[in-house]
């Protein structure tokens, strides 16, 4: 278990993303007028404006687009993780999302550019809420 910073709710916006984290998916939002994809989640479509958006659960496959990793953080919540992988990852539904690479033994050698990953949800010390990490698929 991590030591994260967690979300301070209820928060309009973002609350239904968090509680589907708390069961295990990763949720996402499209328009009902466009049909565009609306993440991170929002009050209103970032193509259209539009207010109609409906909340779909990710598959949480993906794909790393870009990645660094993270050698030395004075953050004592990130104290135990040593080198780490922050990425951002392009889900098979059509959004990109920063998030951590975990299950690598060394990220300065097995994260790729283009690696096949899918969402786990890591439990946190500090509070209810987990954070959706990544890990090779």
């Amino acid at each position: 278990m991590s030591n994260r910073l967690q979300p301070i709710l209820p928060e309009h916006d973002t609350q239904e993303f968090w509680d589907g984290a708390k069961a295990g998916e990763l949720r996402y939002q499209t328009c009902d007028a466009c049909k565009g994809v609306v993440f991170t989640p929002r009050s209103h479509c970032t193509e259209c404006g539009s207010t109609k958006l409906t909340t779909r659960a990710s598959k949480g496959l993906g794909t790393v687009y870009t990645y660094s990793v993270v050698r030395q953080n004075r953050s004592p919540a990130f104290a135990d993780l040593g080198a780490y992988a922050v990425a951002y990852v392009d889900l098979d539904e059509g959004f990109r999302m920063l998030t951590g690479i975990v299950g690598v033994g060394d990220p300065t050698k097995e994260v790729k550019i283009g690696m096949r990953v899918q969402v786990e949800f890591e439990p946190q010390d500090s509070g209810e809420y987990p954070v959706p990490v990544f890990r090779p698929a």
